[in-house]
């Protein structure tokens, strides 16, 4: 259904999609169910408590946030989408240039390595409980685990690496048989870990004491901490911003036969990044409670394990959980980075570039504190890609409004255009600056560099092309 399904036919990667090829929403309805609850939800619900997250803020936060994030893809996604019927890189190119585009695929290559990285990392904690072989989370970002972990995560990952470069087809086939069963134990995690807690009744709800008991010994052990109402909204409408904003699932509703089709995120957000995030969360508050010496690394700190909290709830089901849901996510995510890989050296192999990705992806998930810094990894995502979004929207909205050429690098002929470039890493260079030397909250970032990239790519435009007579559109 995307254009990750390489060069086989029917997938209409240099030219719109045909009427006779569009799809039913109920295709896409399956697929985000399979995308967004998957193995990235086992990592990112327990840091909202161990960042001292009010339960009151996570269940309001979160909801606001999704529907910001479900109202982002039908409004700014679908409808240019639907209009163009072109993949996000064939866009790309005919906006910025080929050379461009190959800039931007090894870094969107790289930063999906990361990202399926740390869904290696996930299926090896699970993989190692059966055998004893848990994980520390060490100072340095890339410091790695003990000897037995690290083994473990090579075995995973090239396990993943080879599958993903068997073909896109068989892992999406998987993933989406894998995804009903997959929310419901999610749900039952939730379920459960409320009752081990005796937090059953509509009084024991309320007070949150549960909760708050919790956060209490996280800050006694890593030290204080603080995630608010809108860093919640904020993160939850925005930890997807290279998909919404980045216009990455142009990819995807190229597809779509109507708008309505837009809408499918939801079934993502409220099932994966609501209820997945939140019944995650109850796992490491019910392990808190009763083994709390188990929730500690060697350092004495408050760490997640996602196999070590599925199976001290759910058992064995957890454990098979844990490893399909990272299975699910990472393997996507490495034959889309090999993907990107190929396009920037097109004579190369299809499959040899994934397992290059797999190898990458592989060796990022021996860093466990990578896994660890997914709160602010996918808001630094979302700032890097973001970007190149509020191009594209700017040249489908605004570019003929402004009595400008649209489509600027094709119609010249050009690799590399200039007004793209500038538009897109100048804002970038900023909110990089500011997260990493300032400590500004990652996803904080993604909207301002939208938005300053939009209007910088306006403004050079309109310079540009002022002197060049076969750019300007009656």
């Amino acid at each position: 259904m995307s254009d990750e399904t390489s060069n086989s036919g029917g997938e209409f990667e240099r030219e719109p999609v045909p009427d006779s090829a569009l799809m039913g929403s109920g295709k896409f309805w399956g697929m985000y169910a399979g995308e967004h609850a998957a193995g990235t939800e086992f990592m990112i619900g327990p840091l909202f408590l161990a960042t001292g997250a009010s339960l009151q803020d996570l269940l309001l936060g979160l909801l606001l946030g999704n529907v910001l994030a479900v109202l982002t893809w039908r409004f700014l996604v679908t409808p240019i989408a639907i209009a163009k019927r072109m993949t996000l890189y064939y866009q790309l190119e005919r906006i910025a240039g080929g050379s461009l585009v190959k800039l931007y695929n090894v870094i969107n290559g790289l930063l999906f390595c990361f990202l399926a990285g740390a869904m290696v990392t996930v299926s090896a904690s699970a993989v190692g409980v059966p055998f004893g072989i848990t994980f520390d989370v060490p100072e340095a970002m890339f410091g790695l685990s003990n000897g037995s972990f690290t083994a473990l995560v090579a075995i995973v990952g090239v396990v993943i690496a080879v599958v993903a470069a068997g073909g896109y087809d068989r892992v999406a086939h998987f993933a989406n048989i894998a995804a009903p069963w997959m929310i419901g134990v999610f749900a039952a995690c939730g379920i459960v870990s409320l009752g081990l807690m005796g937090a059953t009744t509509s009084a024991s709800l309320t007070e949150g004491k549960f909760w708050t008991d919790a956060i209490a010994f996280v800050q006694e052990k890593n030290g204080p901490q603080t995630f608010g109402f809108w860093q919640i909204v904020v993160f939850a409408w925005l930890c997807n911003g290279a998909m919404h904003f980045g216009m990455a699932d142009l990819s995807i509703f190229r597809f779509a036969r109507s708008k309505a089709s837009g809408w499918a995120p939801a079934i993502g957000m409220f099932l994966g990044h609501y209820m997945a995030w939140i019944a995650a969360a109850l796992l490491m508050a019910a392990l808190i409670k009763l083994q709390p010496e188990l929730a500690l690394g060697s350092d004495g700190k408050v760490s997640a394990n996602p196999g070590l909290l599925a199976f001290q709830s759910v058992g064995w089901t957890g454990i098979i959980c844990v490893v399909i849901a990272g299975w699910t996510t990472a393997n996507p995510t490495i034959y889309r980075a090999g993907l990107a890989f190929q396009g920037v050296i097109p004579g190369s192999s299809r499959t040899a570039m994934t397992l290059v990705a797999g190898a990458i992806a592989t060796i990022a998930g021996a860093f466990p504190n990578l896994s660890a810094q997914l709160l602010g990894f996918v808001g630094t995502y979302g700032t890097v890609l973001g970007p190149m979004g509020a191009i594209i929207f700017v040249d489908f909205y605004f570019m003929k409004r402004f009595g400008l050429r649209d489509e600027y690098a094709a119609h010249n002929k050009i690799a590399i255009n200039a007004a793209v470039l500038i538009a897109w890493l100048l804002p970038v260079a900023i909110g990089i600056y500011m997260i990493f030397a300032q400590g500004l909250f990652a996803a904080y970032a993604v909207l301002p560099c939208w938005i300053a990239s939009g209007v910088i790519y306006l403004l050079l435009s309109k310079v540009m092309q002022k002197n060049d007579t076969t750019s300007v559109v009656s």
